[in-house]
């Protein structure tokens, strides 16, 4: 019997595996929200190099290398726009290098309520 269930569930999960589409380096994660060419109470971040905005950056190139098939370091932000909105959208330009080495810039959209400690990690694009 537990064998049986064991056979079952490996089988399930390969069809799950082979089923799922992967995502690779240098492809996006999610689909832009936001039409940011606009004003639309975006504001540019004054500070780049504030130690909260760098660690978005940070904990945004995480996600992304959470949730697809991609090692990539996180260097720094180097570029970014704000916007409060029941919390803080940001739209960050982070430097990453693959892990191949090679240097590569990407665009994160992220949502975040400092109150209840919550970020959502909305969309990663390459923007090379």
């Amino acid at each position: 019997m537990r064998t049986t269930s064991f056979l079952l569930i490996v089988v399930v999960v390969i069809v799950y595996a082979i089923g799922v589409p992967a995502t690779g380096c240098g492809e996006s994660m999610g689909t832009r929200l936001w039409n940011t060419t606009g004003a639309n109470g975006w504001e540019p971040i004054k500070n780049i190099n504030d130690k909260h905005i760098q660690e978005l950056g940070n904990w945004a190139v995480l996600e992304f290398s959470k949730r697809v098939n991609c090692l990539v370091k996180f260097n720094k932000v180097v570029s970014g726009r704000q916007q409060l909105m029941s919390g803080m959208n940001y739209e960050l330009t982070i430097d990453v290098t693959h892990f191949e080495g090679t240097d590569g810039k990407y665009k994160a959209e992220l949502h975040e309520q400092e109150l209840t400690k919550k970020r959502q990690l909305l969309s990663f694009m390459n923007v090379n």
